[in-house]
């Protein structure tokens, strides 16, 4: 195989000549773009990561302020509302709702002194609220009945869930 001599002809010569000339310029001007675009783009990063730094310090102390005020208010909470469940009275033949919606709500008022009172105080004397309610005798449909404690749950609202059992 031979290489043509396109040396011998001036025209193929400068197309080669222009062809080299025209790489290298459209090179330089490709690498001035390139570098002004990526240079553009790192003064960017770099304001964009200082922000981030900014905005992550005031995120963290807005994170303590508001971890500080809810532990404030958890201290503040107080007791709202007294709820009374008494499960299992169809076991002893009550079918008489109207009784059992008038225990509840005697032992409603017998727990009423406890509305609006610190829930860290009440849940210390939970004990006391117990043998409270576990003492109490109830009369329904001419028997007495006794109540035991089953579950107990303090919030904003003290709930109770409670089983019937005959006195002795």
């Amino acid at each position: 195989m031979r290489i043509p001599p396109l040396y011998r002809h001036p025209i193929w010569q400068r197309f080669f000549a222009g062809a080299a000339v025209g790489g290298c310029i459209s090179w330089l001007i490709f690498l001035f773009m390139f570098g002004t675009i990526q240079q553009k783009n790192t003064t960017l990063i770099e304001r964009q990561a200082i922000r981030i730094k900014e905005l992550n310090g005031h995120i963290q102390i807005l994170e303590e302020d508001y971890q500080k005020l809810n532990k404030e208010n958890e201290e503040m909470l107080t007791i709202q509302e007294i709820d009374i469940k008494i499960h299992n009275f169809e076991r002893y033949g009550i079918r008489d709702r109207l009784g059992i919606y008038q225990a509840e709500e005697s032992i409603k008022e017998d727990l009423r002194s406890l509305v609006a009172k610190d829930l860290t105080t009440v849940y210390k004397n939970k004990e006391v609220i117990k043998k409270t309610v576990e003492n109490k005798t109830l009369k329904i449909n001419g028997k007495q009945y006794k109540l035991v404690v089953k579950e107990l749950y303090f919030y904003t609202t003290i709930s109770l869930v409670l089983e019937i059992k005959l006195a002795d």
